[in-house]
Formats: structure tokens, C-alpha cells, sequence
């Protein structure tokens, strides 16, 4: 065989068994999707992936945002039996954050949340009303400032199935919401700057939680 031939065929061959390995390493990964397994269950609230984000509008002129970074609670979640959902989600003030210290000590203060004499928002629920597969409306009560009154939550369902590569506490069976409500703050006794902060509230909770039961 002339060499020509021989170090053609020899070329042929090394990509032969190189260009599958190749193609394989440079493989496009596996596309982000949510998960839609069996959701029915009882749930703790997962704290680190979980928070409260709440939108207040001010001086008449723009809108100003801060976020409670901790969560807590559990709840139920069965699609085929709605009667039987429920929540209790608990939200410590000290959680409180504006990017801004000097704001979050007067957010926290008696003029505002009063942290030290009502350490926690909490909310329970008292009936859960689907509107379709993914969005229903959660009626509950919500205590601020030591004082309790009626909220609506409209709740998009986002996800449930098994993470198997996060560890405890984070990883198992898990499912995920995105609730919405807004209250009026001067319901709850938070009357400081009538003129300069917006009587309305937009609230935005993420929750996530971990199986407890099925």
C-alpha cells in the first residue's frame, strides 16, 4: 500500500473515533423546564429558597421595593381535593431588608412593623378556590402589627417533582408557588406618612417546600 493511501485511511480512522467523543463533550445540555409531577402532599416551607417581596408606592412619583429574606411554615396542596389545602406561613420582621440600614431600623421601628412587639407577620389560610390547573385564590388571615384582617392571595402554581441532586435539607420531593395580594397598610395600623407612602401594598411571596408527607 503507497504511504499516501496508508496515512488517508489512518486519518479516517482516528476521526472516526474521535468525532463521536467530540460530538458528545459539545452536546447541548439539557434546557430548563418546569416540573409537573403529582403535587398532593404536605409541605415545609424550604427558608432559603422561599422569600417576601413587597412593592409601596412614594412621594407620589415612583415605586420603592424591599424584601423580607426569610420565610417560614407549611402547608397542604392536593389539586384533586382543594378543601383540604391549607397554609400557616410565618414571616419575621427581622428578616426585613431595603438595601439600606438606616431605612430598615425606622421600617422596623413603632411607626411602621413594630418589630419588637409583633416579631412576625402571619398569615393563615381558611379556604383555597382553583381557577384552573396552575392559578387559584387563597383566603386567609393576616396578622401585622398585632392586628388581623382578611387577604386574598392569588396563587400560580409553579412546579412539583423530585430533586434528587440537592442534599438535605433543600433536595426530595419538592413543589414550588408564587402568591400575590395587595393590602392596604392603613388597615393594619401603619399610618406614618399618609402623604409620602401609597395606602397600598403590592406583596409578592415565592415559596418553596419540601415534602413531608404524600
Amino acid at each position: 500500500m503507497h504511504l499516501v493511501a496508508r496515512l488517508t485511511l489512518a486519518t479516517a480512522t482516528a476521526l472516526t473515533l474521535i468525532v463521536p467523543t467530540w460530538a458528545a463533550q459539545t452536546q447541548a445540555p439539557q434546557a430548563y423546564a418546569r416540573q409537573h409531577a403529582s403535587p398532593a402532599g404536605s409541605y415545609q416551607v424550604d427558608p432559603d429558597h422561599s422569600g417576601l417581596q413587597f412593592t409601596i408606592g412614594h412621594a407620589g412619583i415612583g415605586l420603592f421595593t424591599g424584601v423580607f429574606k426569610k420565610v417560614t411554615g407549611s402547608y397542604t396542596f392536593d389539586p384533586k381535593n382543594p378543601k383540604a389545602d391549607k397554609a400557616d406561613i410565618t414571616v419575621p420582621v427581622d428578616g426585613l431588608d431595603t438595601f439600606f440600614p438606616m431605612r430598615d431600623d425606622d421600617l422596623k421601628g413603632a411607626a411602621f412593623f413594630d418589630a419588637k412587639a409583633n416579631p412576625d407577620i402571619h398569615f393563615v389560610s381558611t379556604k383555597y378556590v382553583p381557577q384552573n390547573q396552575d392559578r387559584g385564590l387563597l383566603y386567609g388571615d393576616m396578622t401585622l402589627r398585632g392586628v388581623t384582617k382578611p387577604v386574598v392571595f392569588h396563587v400560580r402554581f409553579e412546579g412539583a417533582g423530585k430533586v434528587p441532586y440537592l442534599p438535605k435539607p433543600w433536595g426530595g420531593y419538592l413543589t414550588g408557588f408564587v402568591a400575590t395580594a395587595t393590602i392596604d397598610r392603613m388597615d393594619f395600623g401603619m399610618s406614618a406618612y399618609p402623604s409620602g407612602l401609597s395606602h397600598k401594598v403590592q406583596v409578592r411571596v415565592e415559596i418553596e417546600g419540601v415534602q413531608t408527607s404524600s
